[in-house]
């Protein structure tokens, strides 16, 4: 890889990462002048990479999942207990941080067309519930499309703390995998 092959990388990562975080901030305010001063660049310089919103967008959504795609790999959700797994999801993904939150947002329109989106990120977790419910690690009377929406309310949550410097990713994980697993945890 060339140098400007690699600047041009860091450049474009900086740019998603910035816009990650001023969406997850501002939603859909965030204007593209503003996610370019936020990765330091010149707003020319963004259109060059991105010559519309759109295509931000579609750039941040992709990177977004294969990021959680990586940390879900990572987690290795299957291989452990319930209570463990939890608490690895709620680090991978706040460890995410303003890219999963983007992902609610302005983007989530574009999720659907990465087909590893569906296969890498949300069978992953929704199997994970399915798993819980079976084996009577959680309530019965919650179905686990509902468990995954409330967890991932939690999660929601847990970015704003971590966001504004109130709590690290580590504490904030084991608050939110706490508050979840005695909550939705089996009687």
């Amino acid at each position: 890889m060339t140098k400007g092959e690699v600047l041009r990388d860091l450049t474009e990562a900086a740019i998603i990462d910035s816009a990650a975080t001023l969406l997850a901030e501002r939603g859909e305010a965030a204007t593209m002048e503003e996610i370019a001063r936020a990765a330091g660049i010149a707003r020319a310089t963004l259109y060059r990479y991105f010559p519309n919103r759109e295509k931000l967008l579609r750039a941040m959504t992709a990177a977004s999942v294969q990021e959680l795609a990586v940390r879900i790999e990572e987690a290795d959700l299957e291989a452990v207990p319930f209570e463990e797994a939890i608490a690895r999801l709620a680090r991978g993904m706040i460890a995410t941080g303003s890219k999963y939150k983007a992902l609610g947002g302005d983007s989530a329109k574009y999720i659907g067309a990465y087909p590893d989106a569906h296969a890498k990120v949300i069978e992953p977790i929704r199997a994970l519930f399915d798993r819980a419910v079976v084996a009577g690690s959680v309530r019965e009377n919650f179905p686990s499309d509902v468990l995954v929406d409330l967890f991932s309310g939690l999660i929601t949550g847990a970015l704003e703390t971590t966001a504004r410097g109130r709590r690290g990713i580590e504490e904030t994980a084991a608050a939110v995998s706490s508050l979840f697993l005695s909550g939705a945890g089996a009687s």
